[in-house]
């Protein structure tokens, strides 16, 4: 049993005084702020056209999903700013859910990383209308 205590205490005595450095690659904010965005009701998907082809693409052949597709991130010392392309379900409130993506981008950056967020850039590129892929592919010209 004593030998179960002294364990428990060493790992809660940790020192917090250690010096040293953090650094915080900017994938790593972009991973974070890319899943976060996704998370965000009225988000179909992100980034613009030929990046969602792409990506598309890339997800298909690697058999995984590209988190940082549609963000971009400046990350200094101390603070973060984000570009986000993102698009929205057709019916969205846009206004609205690009305050609940700052919102919720924000939270989980500076939660996660410790860095202050100064800015968020939402660009809204495309609207989703459920079931207008699916007609474009069943309507081809050459059979």
């Amino acid at each position: 049993m004593a030998n179960t205590e002294n364990a428990s205490r060493s790992v809660s005595s940790r020192r917090n005084d250690v010096g040293g450095k953090t650094t915080i690659a900017d994938s790593v904010v972009a991973v974070i702020a890319g899943v976060a965005v996704r998370e965000v009701d009225g988000v179909h998907t992100m980034g613009g056209g030929a990046s969602r082809a792409m990506g598309a693409v890339r997800d298909t052949v690697s058999r995984s999903t590209d988190f940082t597709r549609g963000v971009k991130v400046e990350v200094g010392e101390k603070q973060a700013a984000v570009d986000l392309d993102v698009v929205v379900l057709y019916g969205t409130e846009i206004a609205d859910a690009a305050t609940q993506i700052r919102s919720h981008v924000a939270n989980a950056v500076e939660r996660m990383t410790g860095l202050e967020v100064v800015e968020i850039n939402v660009n809204v590129r495309d609207v989703y209308i459920p079931g207008e892929e699916n007609d474009d592919e069943d309507e081809s010209r050459v059979r």
